[in-house]
C-alpha cells in the first residue's frame, strides 16, 4: 500500500465553491458494498461486487430503516482565522487557531496554531489583529495581539502563540475577554481550496451544532442536513445521537510520506457520552445499524471502542467485519465505552477493523488524504476509487461544500 494508491485527478471545476440551497438538495452517491440494484433498480456495478446509485440527499431516508441510529458530530467551528500585521514591519500575518494548550497556560491564552508566512513568524514575533479582521481599515482598533513563543514539533507551519486581548468590550464597557477579542478579529476559516465564497458563514456550520465553538473546521458531512429532514428521519423511527470531536490540524494536512503507515496523526479531543453508548448498544441489540454522519463521527465512535472491555451481548461488531482476528466476536472481548474529554490519534486505513460503525455518510475527500484511507477501510480501496470515478463522470461537486456519499 502506497500513498499514491489514494491519489486521483480532481479537476478544479469540480471543487465546490459554495453550498447548495437548500442544504439537502445536493446530490447523493449511494455505494452498496454488497452490490444489488438498490432502491432505484438502476445501480451501476463497481469493483469487488459493489454497486452505486445516483440520488439526492433528501432521498437519504430511502436507505435508512426504522431502528437505525444516526450519530453526528455536533462540534461548532470557531472564528479561528485571524489575519493581522506584524508589529515591527507591518507585514501581513495569518494565524489559524487549532487548539488551546491549557497544559502550557491554565488561562487558555496559549494556542497551537498554523501560521503563514511560516518562515517569517519565528519565536518573538508579535502580531496585531484589528476589529473586523481580514477587511479591517487602519482606523480599526487593535483588539488582540499574538506573540509567537515556540515551534510545534512535527508540524510544518505550526507555532505556539500567546494571545492577549486589548481594550474594552464596547457592549459592556469591561476589559475585553480573549474570546470576545477573537470574535472581534476572527473569521470562520474555509478550506484553502474554497477561494471565492463570500456568503453566510453559518452555511459552514451544521444546523445542529452546539453553541460552544471548539473546532478549526466543520464536520462537513453534516452540512447537508436541514431541521426538516432530521425531523422526517426521526418520524420514520430513525434514531439521532451526537458526539463531539474537535476537528484539528490533520484536516489541513495531506499524507506526504510515500508509505502512509509512516504518517503521524495529531491528537484531537473527543467526547462520547453515556447516552450515545446506550443508544449504540440498543441499536446493535435490535439488529439495526449505526450510521456515522461524517468521518469525525467515525473517529469518535471507533476511538471509544475499548478492546479490553468485557464484550457486550451481542458482541460489538460492525457489519462486514465479523470474524476479523481483532473483532469482538472473535476475541470474546471489546466494547464501546464512555469517553469524556479524551484524545485520539486513530488512523484507519485498508486492513483496519471497524467495530462500531456499520455505514457512513460522508463527502468526497481530497486526494492523498487520511480521509481517503478511512473510507477505503470501510468499503474496499477499489470500490472507493470506482465510486469517485463515477462521481466525476456524473459531474458531482467535490470536497467541503460538495455533494455526499452514503457507504452502506
Amino acid at each position: 500500500m502506497r500513498t499514491d494508491d489514494f491519489d486521483y485527478p480532481l479537476p478544479d471545476e469540480l471543487i465546490a465553491q459554495a453550498p447548495v440551497d437548500p442544504r439537502d438538495s445536493c446530490r447523493l452517491l449511494v455505494l452498496h458494498r454488497g452490490g444489488g440494484a438498490g432502491v432505484t433498480g438502476e445501480a451501476e456495478a463497481i469493483a469487488d461486487g459493489g454497486s452505486v446509485e445516483h440520488r439526492h440527499f433528501y432521498d437519504i431516508a430511502d436507505y435508512l430503516e426504522p431502528g437505525d441510529l444516526l450519530v453526528a458530530n455536533k462540534t461548532r467551528v470557531m472564528p479561528a482565522r485571524l489575519v493581522g500585521h506584524k508589529a515591527k514591519t507591518g507585514g501581513v500575518a495569518e494565524t489559524l487557531l487549532l487548539k488551546r494548550r491549557e497544559d502550557l497556560d491554565a488561562m487558555g491564552h496559549v494556542w497551537e496554531c498554523l501560521v503563514n508566512p511560516g518562515k517569517r513568524l519565528k519565536p518573538g514575533a508579535l502580531i496585531e489583529y484589528r476589529a473586523g479582521g481580514l477587511h479591517a481599515p487602519e482606523s480599526s482598533p487593535v483588539v488582540l495581539t499574538g506573540e509567537v513563543v515556540d515551534f510545534v514539533e512535527d508540524s510544518k507551519g505550526g507555532r505556539l502563540v500567546r494571545f492577549e486581548p486589548k481594550g474594552e468590550d464596547p457592549a459592556t464597557g469591561e476589559p475585553r475577554t480573549l474570546d470576545a477579542a477573537i470574535h472581534a478579529a476572527g473569521h470562520v476559516p474555509l478550506p484553502p481550496y474554497i477561494t471565492s465564497y463570500e456568503g453566510d458563514p453559518e452555511k459552514y456550520q451544521t444546523v445542529y451544532a452546539m453553541r460552544e465553538e471548539h473546532s478549526a473546521a466543520a464536520p462537513t458531512a453534516g452540512l447537508h442536513f436541514t431541521p426538516e429532514l432530521i425531523e422526517r428521519l426521526k418520524a420514520k423511527g430513525i434514531g439521532w445521537a451526537t458526539v463531539e470531536l474537535e476537528v484539528g490540524i490533520d484536516t489541513f494536512r495531506l499524507v506526504e510520506e510515500d508509505d502512509p503507515t509512516q504518517h503521524v496523526m495529531h491528537t484531537e479531543r473527543y467526547h462520547v457520552t453515556r447516552d450515545v453508548v446506550d443508544a449504540v448498544h440498543a441499536t446493535k441489540a435490535a439488529g439495526h445499524r449505526v450510521v456515522a454522519v461524517g468521518t469525525t463521527a467515525v473517529r469518535s465512535l471507533e476511538s471509544a471502542f475499548d478492546a479490553e472491555a468485557p464484550a457486550a451481548e451481542p458482541p460489538m461488531v460492525a457489519r462486514g467485519f465479523a470474524g476479523r482476528e481483532d473483532s469482538a466476536d472473535t476475541l470474546g472481548r471489546g466494547d464501546i465505552v464512555v469517553r469524556e474529554n479524551a484524545t485520539t490519534q486513530l488512523y484507519l486505513m485498508p486492513g483496519s477493523t471497524y467495530h462500531v460503525v456499520d455505514a457512513l455518510i460522508t463527502n468526497f475527500h481530497v486526494p492523498r488524504s487520511t480521509l481517503m484511507m478511512l473510507v477505503s477501510a470501510l468499503a474496499t480501496h477499489d470500490q472507493i476509487m470506482d465510486a469517485y470515478a463515477a462521481a466525476m463522470r456524473e459531474r458531482y461537486r467535490f470536497l467541503s461544500f460538495g455533494d455526499a456519499m452514503l457507504i452502506e
